[in-house]
């Protein structure tokens, strides 16, 4: 049986581990022979992915003490060595943007893009010192394809991607390699997670969108189970992908998940920018009105 603390085994750091990608992937790849550090965000937590098998570290990436404290414990596990950091951890907040409040957007990018990029400032020297490294971004289509009532999370995407751009660039005089995923739906509790942020901090009743809200409200309430839609996949389609951009010789800048980011990455090459935006409504337009039986149980 494999040590599951052999030094000689490649160590990866996951954020986001409590459940859906994060946890498929950090047990994916301890099977396939690496030593993965599962970070989440609570205690109890801890405890429950010490019971399946993992090594689990406390990491909190909107808590800059937290981030630097669970590299310190990993980096202090391995001897000093991190060959790989798969930034994960993320949520959604729905709304229109003119609706989303300060403190919602800031909540936003400290989780999405600035605890991404502490965390990644923070691994890079012990991969400078070893002489190699692969960091990988989990971002979306929306990374680069907008859609109505997801800005927030859309421009959190579409700034990470900037900056793993302007990274990978960066870096390219040293052996640490930058990938970004890019995934559609997949089957987690993003729904879920995104629906309770709805409610926290959307004041629906007084807003110019407050029809098209019941029709997103019903599908993210409807969308709290393991899957939805169809086309999406499980969190094992996005381990297809880190599996290729941890161990390949040669990683790609970009990885797509999911027909709608073929389709939409296809279609932005070609459209112009009001056509795309046009392709883009026509795509959502079912999110944004409630299915007839529903209109007609409203008083």
């Amino acid at each position: 049986m494999t040590d599951p603390h052999d030094h000689r085994r490649p160590a990866l750091l996951i954020s986001g581990c409590s459940s859906g990608i994060g946890l498929c992937c950090a047990h994916a790849m301890q099977k396939r022979g690496w030593r993965v550090f599962a970070g989440v965000r609570r205690d109890a937590q801890i405890t429950d992915l010490h019971e399946r098998g993992l090594d689990a570290v406390l990491l909190d990436v909107d808590d800059s003490a937290s981030i630097h404290a669970a590299v310190e414990t990993v980096l202090a596990a391995t001897d000093g060595r991190l060959d790989a950091l798969f930034n994960n951890a993320g949520f959604g907040q729905p709304g229109a943007l003119e609706d989303v409040p300060r403190k919602a957007l800031r909540e936003q990018f400290e989780t999405n893009v600035f605890g991404a990029m502490e965390l990644t400032a923070s691994v890079l020297p012990a991969m400078r010192r070893h002489g190699h490294g692969r960091i990988v971004f989990n971002s979306s289509v929306l990374g680069f394809a907008a859609l109505p009532y997801r800005g927030a999370y859309t421009a959190s995407k579409f700034a990470l991607e900037g900056m793993a751009d302007t990274l990978r660039m960066e870096l390219r005089s040293s052996s640490i390699q930058v990938s970004l995923i890019e995934p559609g739906p997949i089957s987690s509790r993003f729904r879920a997670n995104a629906y309770a942020r709805f409610r926290q901090h959307i004041q629906t009743e007084d807003s110019p969108h407050r029809d098209a809200y019941r029709a997103v409200e019903y599908r993210l309430a409807k969308d709290d189970e393991p899957a939805s839609g169809p086309f999406t996949l499980p969190p094992e389609a996005v381990l297809k992908r880190l599996v290729h951009a941890l161990e390949s010789r040669r990683p790609r800048a970009r990885y797509y998940v999911t027909v709608p980011t073929y389709l939409f990455g296809y279609l932005r090459r070609l459209l112009p920018s009001r056509a795309m935006d046009a392709v883009l409504m026509r795509a959502t337009a079912d999110e944004r009105r409630l299915p007839r039986q529903r209109r007609e149980q409203r008083p």
